[in-house]
């Protein structure tokens, strides 16, 4: 079963969006730049929010903390 876990390895803040790539089998940096985008078109508030939450709630690969 596969299961979306925080990178430890592939991150820049918080791992969320290269634990979200592995998952999807997508380069991370692809997700990093529609997220930059989105951002911009959000007013950096609703897509700032969604990335604290699965910040907060996606558990880290290997089980460390943030």
């Amino acid at each position: 079963m596969k299961r979306l876990y925080r990178s430890t390895k592939d991150r820049y803040v918080a791992g969320v969006l290269g634990g979200l790539g592995i998952y999807l089998k997508v380069d991370p940096n692809i997700l990093r730049l529609l997220f930059v985008i989105g951002l911009v078109f959000t007013a950096f508030f609703g897509l700032a929010l969604v990335y604290l939450a699965a910040a907060l709630l996606i558990p880290s690969e290997g089980g460390s903390h943030i």
